[in-house]
């Protein structure tokens, strides 16, 4: 039975696997985007989402937590002051992948796995939105109206 048993191993052994991701990751947040096949990509981004969250805080705990799987002192430093301010409103969801075909020599179905806040391309259209509230937005802006209302009777 293979209950619980979700992460794709690559078919390689633990420290190779670990390996790989991290060089991958190191790249990634150097060149903003790789190509690679698509199984690496979904490995990959389930690997580098959860450092780039932790980035959004600049804390000495979070860079050695960061740094203990990346391994590189030039990557933890440009994921801390750049990829961080740049991604620091978004919520989630910071790198994207688009399949682009098979690969001539095996045929194995490739990708390329990006930042999503440093591709211009997609990013050009759109205007940059204000920060908005998730929750009670409605409610805090109608309790003053209802105060003036209030306060207007009285007089």
């Amino acid at each position: 039975m293979r209950h619980g048993k979700k992460f794709n191993h690559l078919g390689r052994k633990t420290a190779h696997r670990k390996s790989m991701l991290a060089n991958m990751a190191c790249s990634l947040i150097e060149h903003k985007r790789i190509n690679t096949t698509v199984a690496k990509a979904k490995a990959l981004k389930q690997f580098v989402e959860p450092m780039i969250t932790k980035s959004k805080s600049d804390t000495t705990h979070n860079r050695r937590i960061v740094f203990a799987k990346l391994r590189q002192k030039d990557a933890v430093t440009e994921l801390f002051r750049d990829v961080a301010a740049k991604v620091g409103d978004r919520p989630g969801g910071y790198t994207r992948i688009i399949k682009l075909g098979n690969r001539l020599g095996d045929n194995a179905d490739m990708a390329m796995i990006e930042l999503v806040d440093y591709n211009e391309i997609y990013n050009a259209g759109k205007p940059a939105k204000k920060k908005s509230t998730r929750r009670g937005g409605k409610k805090a802006e109608a309790a003053p109206a209802v105060r003036e209302t209030a306060s207007n009777e009285e007089e």
